[in-house]
């Protein structure tokens, strides 16, 4: 969008100032490389490394083996500072919120460990800091909420009146009560320059900028809030904000809290779930008697006759589409939250997801678990299409499509059924509903949600057929992993799964309606010690290709798949979306092209190059500059401060965020730097520095360089603000477990 162009071009050369102004004041405090001898190249913001595709293909067939050090960034030797490289850092399932862990299955010590020949424990440098604590952020004394978006003589009744023990004094809360204006960002309220209103009112760290002091003719002088008149009223709700959407009330949530919400479709159908599920138990545990044949026919005949057929069945669904011009961002644990993903769509991201949402909190109300389900309008537009013959639903409208889908988890069916219903109640703006099953954290796994759910197909089935029942117009997807245990693959059975459905189902109920599935090509065993399996990716979807002469097949048979179930895809068949080590153009064809995906969703290569996204629509690897990487951290702070608010919380949250993102960016080697391509997302870097300070800067791998990044638009942290990076080798000052 033209107008959310906060970095323009003509901009450039003043940020590149003020940054040379910070570094300069913070040179002599830095943790980054030595800068002396950094080596001035950055040159125009709009230079461009244009590589082709193809010819990259082509001249990375023909680098030498003996050039390429395993696992170490190809830098070249005038930028190195030490050819080593940097301590391997033990990454965490950046999509699928893993945890630090010894046994990469359970989380707990691996006992072939043990005592070594000298009777002690090897120390473990890497992994996790654990129950991270990031202080708190607040004023010191907190402004009641009937005079925060009120002129100074005009307040709301307090609905609390003498027993409040809030502050009620705006001037004495602007003089004590907060710390002062913030210089940066011009010292204007990005909010209120875009949407002409400030949600912070008073709290606001800019509100010099928005307020005045009046003088009446009775010579009294009062402050007031400034606002354009063309603009709406403040909502007093700190969940309604311009430019977000899928705000739920909190009346909503409270009645979610207190049961009163009734689920009229799942609720039954769980009702019959119960019923069909004992039956089932029965036919496959009991001891078969003279006689009891009869009864027990009699008996299915009778619960199939309750049987509650869904309102809408899979091909009465709203149609998607993905495609080679459809990449995908993946649902990112903390960092896929809405500014970064309304980043990503800016630089063209087609679908995003949320993050993952736990089912039962959902069920429950609770605020937090809510707020994860909020997008921006940029995601509710319709995404790119430029369909090859063959390759969209019959019926598809490319208008009534979007962007933004919701991503949850749930260990049992009722709980999965009901937070969908939820879901498609209550929030009006979403593409699917994706089941989670490849979260590894422990805490998900052990409770059997997750990649729980890849070693009980029968439940996994029993959930996404309960899902597709409730959902109304919005299709059901899911995300899996290739198993449990490395080199022990499940994902291929579980895909036949969700096509056709089990055999002991497919006969009575037709296929669960799938409409999409996106196969992460690594186990939860696995995590990210090794690359993913495209190979077994592609077997996956060859698999997936040979369904329609499978459907076929049984259309010939007694088992005649009803076609009302199928899911809403070219051909009856089942879009499905690759995951795993994505991080260039290449990359990202090569997957399509070779694996035969339909398209390929991105995790960690979004965390560390946004515009890989570009990169992807123009076909060629983009060169970006110091001043437009520190551009994008500029829009960043801004889309945080509107999502969250211009108050000390705000200014908290987005600092919190900012920081967990350039804990994954700093990975970024400049491709100018390196010797040959392509980069390598899971290559390390060697000690090196940039064409410039602020480039060396951004390579920094010290959380402290981070925070001084977030202090050119954000100022100084808060006194009590604290943060702890996820991983323990970032954290210099931080003593790694024993």
């Amino acid at each position: 969008m033209a107008d959310d162009q906060v970095v323009e071009a003509n901009k450039n050369a003043g940020i590149v100032n003020n940054a040379t102004e910070f570094l300069e004041h913070i040179g002599g405090d830095m943790h980054t490389q030595d800068p002396v001898g950094t080596v001035e190249e950055d040159g125009p913001t709009s230079k461009r490394r244009k590589v082709d595709h193809e010819e990259t293909r082509r001249d990375s067939r023909q680098v030498q083996s003996k050039d390429r050090v395993r696992g170490c960034a190809p830098v070249k030797a005038e930028y190195l500072i030490s050819a080593e490289a940097q301590p391997k850092v033990v990454d965490d399932d950046a999509a699928e919120a893993s945890i630090a862990t010894d046994d990469a299955v359970n989380g707990k010590p691996d006992p072939r460990d043990g005592d070594g020949k000298n009777g002690k424990k090897r120390k473990k440098q890497g992994g996790q800091n654990q129950n991270r604590n990031y202080g708190h952020f607040e004023d010191a004394l907190r402004l009641c909420n009937s005079v925060t978006y009120t002129n100074e003589f005009s307040p709301k009744t307090c609905k609390f009146g003498e027993r409040c023990n809030l502050c009620h004094d705006i001037r004495k809360y602007l003089k004590e009560g907060r710390r002062g204006d913030l210089e940066t960002l011009g010292g204007k309220c990005p909010v209120f320059e875009k949407y002409g209103r400030c949600t912070s009112g008073w709290k606001c760290r800019f509100v010099n900028s928005h307020s005045k002091e009046i003088d009446h003719e009775d010579g009294r002088k009062e402050l007031v809030l400034l606002q354009n008149s063309e603009s709406p009223e403040v909502d007093e709700d700190p969940d309604t904000r311009p430019g977000i959407v899928n705000v739920v009330t909190s009346d909503t949530k409270w009645d979610l809290a207190r049961r009163k919400v009734k689920f009229e479709k799942s609720e039954p159908y769980i009702k019959w779930l119960e019923k069909d599920t004992d039956l089932t138990k029965k036919f496959y545990n009991r001891k078969k008697r003279e006689g009891e044949e009869q009864a027990d026919a009699n008996e299915t005949e009778e619960l199939r006759a309750q049987f509650v057929d869904p309102p809408l069945k899979p091909s009465e669904k709203r149609k998607i589409y993905f495609g080679k011009e459809t990449p995908v961002l993946a649902p990112l644990t903390t960092q896929g939250n809405l500014p970064f993903r309304r980043l990503c769509v800016e630089l063209g991201a087609q679908v995003t997801y949320s993050e993952m949402a736990m089912g039962m909190p959902l069920v429950q109300g609770q605020k937090g678990e809510w707020a994860l389900l909020k997008c921006h309008e940029s995601e509710i537009a319709s995404p790119q299409f430029t369909p090859e013959s063959g390759s969209v639903v019959k019926g598809y409208d490319n208008a009534k499509d979007l962007k933004f889908g919701a991503q949850i988890s749930g260990n049992q069916p009722w709980v999965a059924m009901k937070a969908t219903e939820a879901l498609t109640r209550f929030l009006p703006h979403l593409r699917v509903v994706d089941l989670n099953c490849g979260c590894p954290i422990d805490l998900v796994y052990q409770s059997g949600a997750g990649s729980g759910l890849l070693d009980t197909p029968s439940k996994l089935e029993k959930i996404v057929r309960g899902m597709n029942v409730v959902s109304g117009e919005v299709p059901i997807t899911a995300k899996l992993r290739t198993g449990v245990r490395d080199g022990k693959p499940t994902a291929d059975r579980l895909i036949e799964r969700l096509a056709f459905g089990g055999h002991d189902t497919r006969d009575r109920l037709g296929a669960p309606g799938c409409a999409a599935i996106t196969l992460h090509g690594r186990s939860r065993q696995q995590r990210y010690t090794k690359s993913a399996n495209w190979s077994y990716i592609a077997e996956c979807a060859a698999l997936i290709k040979s369904y329609k002469d499978k459907k076929n097949k049984l259309t010939d048979t007694a088992m005649d798949v009803d076609e009302s179930t199928q899911a809403n895809s070219a051909d009856g068949r089942v879009y499905f979306i690759g995951n795993g080590d994505c991080y260039s153009h290449v990359d990202y064809f090569d997957h399509i092209d070779k694996a035969g995906v339909d398209t390929v969703m991105i995790a960690r290569g979004a965390m560390v190059k946004p515009w890989l996204f570009e990169e992807i629509e123009k076909g060629q690897y983009l060169d970006k500059s110091a001043s437009e990487r520190l551009g994008y951290i500029e829009k960043f702070v801004r889309y945080g401060l509107e999502a969250w608010g211009s108050d000390e919380l705000g200014l908290g949250f987005t600092r919190r965020f900012l920081l967990e993102w350039l804990s994954f960016t700093h990975r970024y080697v400049p491709i100018g730097l390196l010797e040959h391509l392509p980069p390598s997302l899971n290559d390390r870097p060697p000690r090196y520095r940039g064409r410039n300070d602020l480039e060396t800067l951004f390579g920094s791998d010290n959380y402290k360089d981070w925070i001084k990044i977030s202090e050119m638009f954000l100022g100084p942290a808060h006194p009590s603000f604290k943060f702890q990076p996820k991983h323990k080798s970032n954290s210099y000052e931080i003593e790694a477990e024993g």
